[in-house]
């Protein structure tokens, strides 16, 4: 199972190359990775998105702890969050399907942030889902490249579980 670790650091040189080091000696692979300012000066929010199975997880965590610089962990997994994620995808897009590729751009309410005679490039945002539903149709047009940022997340204060809610709408 993956895991959303929320991690609050010391935004200090080093604590991220520690964090790594400590994810390479277990043999960990990173799947995401995100970082950036926190709510407060000099404090840096690490996302990350990690395989693993609860009890593993739960030792990373302990071990994570340990580390100079580390002020808080959660894993949010489980936890109603607002996720996003960023991405960059460039398309082939000649004059016959550039409509059809812009269509579905503006389906996925992404963004034209380039264009040239041979290729449209769309930045999209929104849940990782997405990210793989919009790449899915644009793949029959040809992707060129493609840049995309680790997931983002925040625990929602409301405690709503959007998931869940979809889940319903899905059945009416």
């Amino acid at each position: 199972m993956k895991h959303t670790i929320s991690v609050l650091v010391e935004d200090e040189a080093g604590v991220l190359t520690r964090i790594a080091g400590l994810f390479a000696r277990r043999g960990f692979n990173i799947e995401s990775l995100a970082v950036g300012p926190a709510e407060q000066v000099g404090i840096s929010r690490i996302t990350m998105v990690v395989p693993g199975d609860d009890q593993v997880i739960e030792q990373l965590i302990k071990q994570l702890y340990k580390l100079i610089k580390v002020l808080k962990v959660q894993d949010i997994t489980q936890i109603p969050c607002v996720e996003r994620e960023l991405m960059l995808v460039k398309v082939k897009a000649t004059v016959s399907n550039r409509a059809e590729v812009i269509q579905i751009a503006q389906i996925f309410r992404a963004r034209i942030v380039d264009i040239s005679e041979n290729t449209l490039t769309i930045e999209v945002v929104g849940d990782p889902g997405k990210m793989v539903a919009i790449i899915q149709m644009l793949n029959k047009f040809g992707i060129k490249e493609i840049a995309r940022t680790g997931k983002i997340a925040l625990i929602r204060e409301s405690g709503v579980n959007t998931e869940y809610l979809k889940s319903l709408e899905a059945k009416v």
